[in-house]
C-alpha cells in the first residue's frame, strides 16, 4: 500500500467500449454463484501464490518493485495462469520514475531521529544540510500556506501532517525560504509519504513519527543535520488486465490489487495478499462463467511510486469507456499480521477525512461488511484517503469499495479487544520493510477477507442494480458514442 496522494491499451479498451447483448448462458446464471465462489476459494491455494511471489522476490534481489525483473516475473506468473483459465488478458505498458533510497538520516543534538525519505523528494548534498530548526505552529491546515512560515529563511522546518498534500507543504516552505522540510505524523506511528511527482519537488523532504515530531516541536532553533538522497530513473512497467469472455461489456464489474512491492522487500502482505486472493478468485470463477456482467480483474504496477499504473489505466479510457465500468473493488493488504477488519467508508458514516465515495460506494461497503458481520467478524470504516488504487476511479465518479487490514498505524486497546492481536503495535510492523515476507501474514484474516471478496464479486457479477440501477436480464443497449470533442467536453464537465 502506498501513501501516495496523486495510452495504449487498445485491445481491451475497444472491447470494453462495445455493448453486447446478454448471452443465454448469462441469463441462466445460477443464483448460488456467490456461495459457489466462496466454497471454491481456498486459502491454501492463495497461500501457494504467496509462496510463488516470495520465491520470485528471493531470486530477484529480494523485491518485486515496478520496473524490476521481480515485478516482471510476478506479472507473468499472474498473466500465464489467467490465460490458461480462458481470460482475455492484456499487458498495459506505461512509463514512470523509479526511485530507491540512498540515504535518510536526521541528527538533532548528536542523537539520530528515524526519518523516511518522501518519494520524489529533492535531495540534499552528500553529507546533508546543517541548519537551525523552525517549528511551524499547528492549526487546521498546518504548513499549507506560505503565511504559515515566518522567519524560516535558511532553516529546516518542522511541520505537522494534515490539511493538504505533502507536496503543498514543502512548496510553501520553499517559497518562504526554507532549505528543507520535516513532516511529522498526526497519528501514532512513522510517516512514509510521497510528493506525488518529481516535478513537484522543491526542497529535501522527509517524514517522522508523531512521537518524534512532538519531541522536536519543543526544540525550536536547535541545530539539526538532515541527509536525504534517493536515486531516480525513468523506467517502464505494465499492468495485467484480465476480463471474462461472458457477461455484458457495458456494465463491467472490476476488481484490482497492486502487484508491485517497494524496493526494500518482497511485499508479501503489501500487496501479495490482495494480488494472490484476486488471482485465486479469478481462477475459480474462470474465463467463461455464467454471469450477467463481465468481470474485469487488474493487477496494477507502480502503485508504490504514486498510483501510477491505475491512474494511467483510468486516464486511458474515454468517458464512455468509464461509463462501461459499473463499480471498482480494491484490495490492498488483506492479511496484516496484527489484523484489523476495515472497509472503505463509502457512505462517510464515520464523518472523517475525504467524505463519501461516488454514489453506489455505500452499497458496496454494505455488501462487504454485511458478509463479514454475518459471520461474526465486526468491521470498522476506513477513509477514502487516496492511499491506494481506487483514487482515480472515484475521481472520475466510479463507485468503489474494498477491504483493508491495516498498515503502519498502531492497533488501539479497543480494537485489540474486538479483533484480538496486540494493542499499541502496528497492524503491520513490517510495512514497507524487508521483513514483509511469508512470515508476515495472518492467514485467518486472509481467509475471511478472501471469502468476503468472492461473495461480493459473485453477487455483483449477477446484478449491480443496488449500485447503479442496472437490472439483470435486460439486453444491453448500444450507447450513443459522442464525437471525440464532445466526449472530451463531457469528461471535463
Amino acid at each position: 500500500m502506498s501513501l501516495r496522494p496523486k495510452r495504449s491499451f487498445a485491445a481491451l479498451v475497444l472491447t470494453a467500449a462495445l455493448a453486447t447483448a446478454v448471452t443465454p448462458a448469462a441469463i441462466a446464471a445460477p443464483a448460488q454463484l456467490p456461495d459457489q465462489l466462496v466454497k471454491k476459494t481456498d486459502v491454501g491455494a492463495i497461500n501457494r501464490h504467496l509462496i510463488a511471489l516470495q520465491r520470485i522476490a528471493d531470486r530477484n534481489d529480494g523485491n518485486r518493485a515496478a520496473g524490476t525483473d521481480g515485478h516482471a516475473a510476478s506479472a507473468e506468473y499472474i498473466a500465464g495462469k489467467l490465460e490458461a483459465a480462458g481470460y482475455s488478458v492484456t499487458r498495459q505498458e506505461f512509463p514512470f520514475i523509479f526511485t530507491e533510497t540512498i540515504e535518510e538520516k536526521l541528527t538533532v543534538g548528536g542523537a539520530d531521529v528515524p526519518i523516511t525519505v518522501m518519494t520524489y523528494t529533492a535531495c540534499t548534498p552528500e553529507g546533508g544540510i546543517t541548519a537551525p530548526l523552525a517549528v511551524v505552529p499547528v492549526d487546521a491546515t498546518p504548513g499549507c500556506e506560505v503565511t504559515d512560515y515566518t522567519g524560516v529563511a535558511g532553516r529546516i522546518v518542522l511541520v505537522s501532517r494534515g490539511g493538504c498534500p505533502f507536496a503543498q507543504k514543502q512548496a510553501a516552505a520553499a517559497d518562504a525560504g526554507a532549505v528543507a522540510a520535516i513532516i511529522y505524523n498526526n497519528e501514532a506511528g512513522p510517516l512514509n509519504g510521497t510528493l506525488g511527482d518529481p516535478a513537484a519537488a522543491r526542497i529535501p523532504t522527509g517524514g517522522i513519527s508523531q512521537a518524534d515530531g512532538q519531541a522536536l516541536s519543543g526544540q525550536n532553533g536547535a541545530t539539526v543535520t538532515l541527509d536525504l538522497r534517493e536515486f531516480q530513473e525513468p523506467r517502464t512497467s505494465y499492468n495485467v488486465i484480465a476480463e471474462t469472455k461472458t457477461g455484458r461489456k457495458d456494465n463491467v464489474v472490476m476488481a484490482g490489487a497492486h502487484l508491485d512491492s517497494v524496493p526494500e522487500g518482497p511485499g508479501i502482505n503489501d500487496n501479495g495478499t490482495g494480488s494472490a486472493a484476486l488471482l485465486e478468485i479469478a481462477l475459480q470463477l474462470g474465463g467463461k462463467p455464467k454471469v450477467e456482467n463481465a468481470v474485469r480483474f487488474a493487477w496494477w504496477s507502480a502503485e508504490e511510486f504514486g498510483l501510477v499504473g491505475s491512474t494511467h489505466y483510468v486516464d486511458s479510457l474515454s468517458f464512455e469507456q468509464q461509463l462501461d465500468i459499473a463499480l471498482y473493488l480494491n484490495f490492498d493488504m488483506i492479511g496484516s499480521p496484527n489484523a484489523a477488519y476495515f472497509a472503505y467508508d463509502g457512505d462517510d458514516s464515520d464523518g472523517e477525512g475525504a467524505g463519501p465515495g461516488p454514489y453506489g460506494s455505500a452499497q458496496i461497503e454494505a455488501e462487504l461488511t454485511g458478509y463479514l458481520n454475518a459471520r461474526g467478524v465486526p468491521t470498522e470504516g476506513t477513509d477514502f484517503d487516496g492511499r491506494s488504487d481506487y483514487g482515480e476511479f472515484i475521481a472520475v465518479g466510479i463507485p468503489a469499495g474494498g477491504l483493508f487490514t491495516g498498515a503502519e498505524d498502531a492497533k488501539t486497546p479497543e480494537q485489540a479487544a474486538k479483533w484480538g492481536g496486540q494493542a499499541g503495535v502496528a497492524f503491520d510492523p513490517c510495512y514497507h520493510q524487508a521483513c514483509d515476507n511469508l512470515g508476515n501474514v495472518d492467514r485467518v484474516a486472509l481467509d475471511r477477507n478472501a471469502d468476503a471478496i468472492a461473495w461480493t464479486l459473485g453477487t455483483f457479477a449477477l446484478s449491480t442494480e443496488s449500485v447503479n440501477g442496472v437490472a439483470p436480464g435486460k439486453a444491453a443497449v448500444k450507447p450513443h458514442r459522442a464525437p471525440a470533442g464532445e466526449a472530451r467536453a463531457l469528461a471535463a464537465a
